[in-house]
Protein backbone atom coordinates (compact mmCIF):
# COMPACT_ATOMS: atom_id res chain seq x y z
CA UNK A 1 0.00 0.00 0.00
CA UNK A 2 1.50 3.66 -0.93
CA UNK A 3 -0.77 5.64 0.93
CA UNK A 4 -3.26 5.32 4.13
CA UNK A 5 -6.26 4.44 1.66
CA UNK A 6 -9.06 6.56 3.91
CA UNK A 7 -7.52 5.45 6.84
CA UNK A 8 -8.42 7.67 10.04
CA UNK A 9 -5.14 8.98 11.27
CA UNK A 10 -5.10 10.68 14.67
CA UNK A 11 -1.89 13.12 15.38
CA UNK A 12 -1.51 14.77 18.82
CA UNK A 13 0.78 17.22 17.21
CA UNK A 14 0.82 21.14 18.74
CA UNK A 15 2.93 23.12 16.86
CA UNK A 16 3.26 21.45 13.40
CA UNK A 17 -0.70 20.61 14.15
CA UNK A 18 -1.63 22.03 10.07
CA UNK A 19 1.60 20.19 8.57
CA UNK A 20 0.63 16.92 9.74
CA UNK A 21 -2.67 17.14 8.45
CA UNK A 22 -1.53 18.44 5.65
CA UNK A 23 0.53 15.46 5.06
CA UNK A 24 -1.90 12.38 6.29
CA UNK A 25 -4.56 13.89 3.74
CA UNK A 26 -1.28 14.12 1.27
CA UNK A 27 -1.11 10.53 1.54
CA UNK A 28 -4.33 9.47 1.34
CA UNK A 29 -5.68 9.94 5.26
CA UNK A 30 -8.59 11.40 6.77
CA UNK A 31 -6.74 13.42 9.48
CA UNK A 32 -8.11 14.15 12.80
CA UNK A 33 -5.64 16.92 14.48
CA UNK A 34 -6.37 17.36 17.96
CA UNK A 35 -3.01 19.09 19.53
CA UNK A 36 -2.80 17.50 22.87
CA UNK A 37 0.34 20.32 24.78
CA UNK A 38 1.66 23.70 25.02
CA UNK A 39 5.31 24.70 26.18
CA UNK A 40 5.07 26.70 29.68
CA UNK A 41 7.90 29.01 31.03
CA UNK A 42 8.13 27.71 34.49
CA UNK A 43 6.96 30.21 36.69
CA UNK A 44 10.66 30.08 38.61
CA UNK A 45 13.85 30.57 36.70
CA UNK A 46 16.36 30.65 39.43
CA UNK A 47 17.78 27.86 38.01
CA UNK A 48 18.30 29.10 34.91
CA UNK A 49 19.67 32.38 36.28
CA UNK A 50 22.17 30.55 38.63
CA UNK A 51 23.06 29.16 35.13
CA UNK A 52 23.80 31.97 33.41
CA UNK A 53 25.95 33.57 36.57
CA UNK A 54 27.99 30.31 36.72
CA UNK A 55 28.53 29.93 33.07
CA UNK A 56 29.65 33.71 33.05
CA UNK A 57 32.07 33.04 35.64
CA UNK A 58 33.66 29.84 33.73
CA UNK A 59 32.19 27.34 35.99
CA UNK A 60 30.98 24.87 33.55
CA UNK A 61 33.03 23.50 31.25
CA UNK A 62 30.76 21.18 29.85
CA UNK A 63 26.98 22.16 28.49
CA UNK A 64 24.91 19.89 27.11
CA UNK A 65 21.65 21.16 25.06
CA UNK A 66 18.93 18.76 24.94
CA UNK A 67 16.55 20.75 22.02
CA UNK A 68 16.36 23.91 20.39
CA UNK A 69 13.56 25.52 21.36
CA UNK A 70 14.94 25.42 24.73
CA UNK A 71 18.16 26.75 23.95
CA UNK A 72 16.43 29.87 22.44
CA UNK A 73 14.06 30.40 25.42
CA UNK A 74 17.06 30.03 27.89
CA UNK A 75 18.80 32.50 25.97
CA UNK A 76 16.11 34.75 26.76
CA UNK A 77 15.67 33.65 30.68
CA UNK A 78 19.75 34.79 30.40
CA UNK A 79 19.28 38.16 28.58
CA UNK A 80 17.42 39.02 31.56
CA UNK A 81 20.34 39.46 33.60
CA UNK A 82 22.96 39.83 30.94
CA UNK A 83 23.66 40.62 27.35
CA UNK A 84 22.94 37.31 24.93
CA UNK A 85 26.56 38.70 23.28
CA UNK A 86 28.09 37.75 26.66
CA UNK A 87 26.31 34.71 27.12
CA UNK A 88 27.45 33.55 23.60
CA UNK A 89 30.96 34.25 25.04
CA UNK A 90 30.80 32.38 27.59
CA UNK A 91 29.58 29.09 25.92
CA UNK A 92 32.31 29.11 23.64
CA UNK A 93 34.55 29.03 26.53
CA UNK A 94 32.66 25.91 27.67
CA UNK A 95 32.62 22.15 25.79
CA UNK A 96 28.91 22.33 24.25
CA UNK A 97 26.87 18.93 23.15
CA UNK A 98 23.96 18.99 20.82
CA UNK A 99 21.52 16.64 21.43
CA UNK A 100 20.52 16.42 17.47
CA UNK A 101 19.72 18.76 14.28
CA UNK A 102 17.65 20.95 16.55
CA UNK A 103 19.83 22.87 19.30
CA UNK A 104 22.49 22.35 16.58
CA UNK A 105 20.96 24.81 14.07
CA UNK A 106 20.74 27.43 17.27
CA UNK A 107 24.44 26.88 18.49
CA UNK A 108 25.40 27.23 14.70
CA UNK A 109 23.36 30.61 14.27
CA UNK A 110 25.31 31.71 17.36
CA UNK A 111 28.52 31.15 16.23
CA UNK A 112 28.96 28.32 19.01
CA UNK A 113 31.35 25.43 18.18
CA UNK A 114 30.07 22.00 18.96
CA UNK A 115 32.03 19.92 20.74
CA UNK A 116 30.01 17.01 20.59
CA UNK A 117 27.28 16.46 18.06
CA UNK A 118 24.76 13.69 19.29
CA UNK A 119 23.49 11.36 16.43
CA UNK A 120 20.23 9.85 15.16
CA UNK A 121 17.82 8.58 16.30
CA UNK A 122 19.68 11.19 19.23
CA UNK A 123 17.96 9.70 22.66
CA UNK A 124 19.68 9.48 25.67
CA UNK A 125 21.72 6.32 25.05
CA UNK A 126 23.34 7.98 21.72
CA UNK A 127 23.65 11.40 24.13
CA UNK A 128 25.73 8.56 26.36
CA UNK A 129 27.71 6.71 23.88
CA UNK A 130 28.77 9.99 22.35
CA UNK A 131 30.34 11.51 25.49
CA UNK A 132 32.26 8.07 25.64
CA UNK A 133 33.56 7.69 21.97
CA UNK A 134 34.48 11.45 22.21
CA UNK A 135 35.53 11.75 25.89
CA UNK A 136 38.39 13.73 24.97
CA UNK A 137 36.06 16.49 23.30
CA UNK A 138 34.36 17.10 26.22
CA UNK A 139 35.67 14.93 28.95
CA UNK A 140 32.79 15.40 32.23
CA UNK A 141 34.60 12.72 34.71
CA UNK A 142 34.54 15.19 37.74
CA UNK A 143 33.54 17.86 35.90
CA UNK A 144 30.46 20.25 36.23
CA UNK A 145 27.89 19.80 33.57
CA UNK A 146 24.81 22.16 32.84
CA UNK A 147 21.86 20.15 31.43
CA UNK A 148 19.44 21.96 29.49
CA UNK A 149 16.25 20.43 30.33
CA UNK A 150 12.47 19.91 28.54
CA UNK A 151 9.56 19.24 30.08
CA UNK A 152 10.33 16.31 32.60
CA UNK A 153 13.65 15.19 33.28
CA UNK A 154 15.38 12.33 32.41
CA UNK A 155 16.33 9.99 34.71
CA UNK A 156 18.13 7.50 32.58
CA UNK A 157 20.21 10.52 30.99
CA UNK A 158 20.65 11.53 35.18
CA UNK A 159 21.90 8.37 35.73
CA UNK A 160 24.38 7.27 33.28
CA UNK A 161 26.14 11.00 33.57
CA UNK A 162 26.47 10.25 37.20
CA UNK A 163 28.02 6.76 36.60
CA UNK A 164 30.58 8.54 34.44
CA UNK A 165 31.31 11.07 36.74
CA UNK A 166 29.60 14.19 35.89
CA UNK A 167 28.47 16.77 38.22
CA UNK A 168 25.25 17.32 36.90
CA UNK A 169 23.38 20.60 37.18
CA UNK A 170 20.02 20.36 35.73
CA UNK A 171 18.62 23.48 33.69
CA UNK A 172 14.88 23.11 33.38
CA UNK A 173 13.46 26.16 30.92
CA UNK A 174 9.63 25.17 30.32
CA UNK A 175 7.76 22.45 31.06
CA UNK A 176 4.46 20.63 29.46
CA UNK A 177 1.11 21.62 29.96
CA UNK A 178 -2.42 20.60 28.42
CA UNK A 179 -3.81 23.26 25.67
CA UNK A 180 -5.76 26.23 26.78
CA UNK A 181 -8.71 24.86 24.49
CA UNK A 182 -8.48 20.98 25.38
CA UNK A 183 -11.93 20.68 23.31
CA UNK A 184 -10.54 18.81 20.08
CA UNK A 185 -8.22 16.42 22.44
CA UNK A 186 -11.45 15.31 24.22
CA UNK A 187 -13.36 14.72 20.91
CA UNK A 188 -10.37 12.54 19.94
CA UNK A 189 -10.59 10.69 23.51
CA UNK A 190 -14.34 9.92 22.66
CA UNK A 191 -13.10 8.92 18.66
CA UNK A 192 -10.90 6.92 20.18
CA UNK A 193 -13.39 5.26 22.64
CA UNK A 194 -15.59 4.85 20.03
CA UNK A 195 -13.08 2.85 17.78
CA UNK A 196 -13.31 5.40 15.39
CA UNK A 197 -9.48 5.46 14.62
CA UNK A 198 -7.25 3.66 12.89
CA UNK A 199 -3.69 5.01 13.37
CA UNK A 200 -2.27 7.16 15.94
CA UNK A 201 0.93 8.91 15.14
CA UNK A 202 3.23 10.30 18.09
CA UNK A 203 5.72 12.39 17.84
CA UNK A 204 6.90 13.00 21.38
CA UNK A 205 6.29 10.55 25.03
CA UNK A 206 4.32 13.39 26.49
CA UNK A 207 1.79 13.40 23.90
CA UNK A 208 1.10 10.15 25.06
CA UNK A 209 1.11 10.98 29.04
CA UNK A 210 -1.42 14.12 28.27
CA UNK A 211 -4.19 11.86 26.04
CA UNK A 212 -4.47 9.55 28.83
CA UNK A 213 -4.61 11.76 31.26
CA UNK A 214 -7.46 13.26 29.24
CA UNK A 215 -8.92 9.71 28.84
CA UNK A 216 -8.78 9.24 32.79
CA UNK A 217 -10.61 12.81 33.23
CA UNK A 218 -13.19 11.58 30.93
CA UNK A 219 -13.40 8.08 32.72
CA UNK A 220 -12.48 6.37 29.26
CA UNK A 221 -9.18 5.59 30.11
CA UNK A 222 -9.41 1.88 29.86
CA UNK A 223 -11.74 2.25 26.88
CA UNK A 224 -8.81 4.47 25.49
CA UNK A 225 -5.89 1.73 26.09
CA UNK A 226 -8.09 -1.09 24.74
CA UNK A 227 -8.97 1.04 21.65
CA UNK A 228 -4.88 1.78 21.27
CA UNK A 229 -4.41 -1.37 21.54
CA UNK A 230 -7.01 -2.63 18.35
CA UNK A 231 -5.27 0.96 16.30
CA UNK A 232 -1.61 1.25 14.35
CA UNK A 233 0.64 3.08 16.38
CA UNK A 234 3.64 4.83 14.93
CA UNK A 235 5.93 6.45 17.13
CA UNK A 236 8.76 8.93 15.85
CA UNK A 237 11.35 7.32 17.70
CA UNK A 238 12.78 5.40 20.60
CA UNK A 239 11.81 7.88 22.68
CA UNK A 240 8.70 7.89 22.62
CA UNK A 241 8.43 4.04 21.79
CA UNK A 242 9.93 3.16 25.21
CA UNK A 243 7.02 5.67 26.77
CA UNK A 244 4.44 3.79 24.92
CA UNK A 245 6.24 0.61 26.27
CA UNK A 246 6.20 2.24 29.94
CA UNK A 247 2.07 2.75 29.50
CA UNK A 248 1.74 -1.01 28.02
CA UNK A 249 0.88 -0.14 24.55
CA UNK A 250 3.50 -1.46 21.95
CA UNK A 251 4.44 0.52 19.22
CA UNK A 252 4.13 -1.10 15.39
CA UNK A 253 6.31 1.17 13.62
CA UNK A 254 9.28 3.46 13.76
CA UNK A 255 10.15 5.38 10.52
CA UNK A 256 13.56 4.85 9.62
CA UNK A 257 14.61 8.46 9.86
CA UNK A 258 13.33 9.88 13.61
CA UNK A 259 11.67 12.99 11.33
CA UNK A 260 7.80 14.29 10.86
CA UNK A 261 7.56 13.38 7.12
CA UNK A 262 9.13 9.98 7.60
CA UNK A 263 6.95 9.15 10.05
CA UNK A 264 3.79 10.21 7.99
CA UNK A 265 5.12 8.22 4.59
CA UNK A 266 5.89 5.10 6.55
CA UNK A 267 2.94 4.80 8.23
CA UNK A 268 0.88 5.64 4.85
CA UNK A 269 2.68 2.49 3.24
CA UNK A 270 2.25 0.13 5.77
CA UNK A 271 -0.75 0.83 8.19
CA UNK A 272 -3.38 -1.25 6.29
CA UNK A 273 -1.58 -3.70 6.44
CA UNK A 274 -0.49 -3.33 10.21
CA UNK A 275 -4.35 -2.81 10.74
CA UNK A 276 -5.32 -6.07 8.94
CA UNK A 277 -3.37 -7.99 10.68
CA UNK A 278 -3.60 -6.87 14.41
CA UNK A 279 -7.45 -6.98 13.59
CA UNK A 280 -7.42 -10.13 12.12
CA UNK A 281 -8.43 -9.05 8.37
CA UNK A 282 -7.25 -9.09 4.70
CA UNK A 283 -6.52 -5.63 3.75
CA UNK A 284 -8.42 -3.94 1.71
CA UNK A 285 -7.26 -4.19 -1.87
Amino acid sequence: MSNFAGLRVLALESRRAEEIGKLISSRGGAPVVAPSMREVPLESNKEALAFASDLRNGRFPVVIFLTGVGARALARVVQSVYPLEQFIAALKKSAVVARGPKPAAVLREWGVPIAISVPEPNTWRELLRSLDEHAESAPVQGRRVALQEYGAPNPELLAGLAERGAIVTRVPVYQWALPENIGPLRDAVAALAREEIDVVLFTTSIQIEHLLRVAGEMGLAERVRQALRKAVLASIGPTTSEALREHGLAPDLEPSHPKLGFLVTEAAERSSALLAAKRGRQPAP
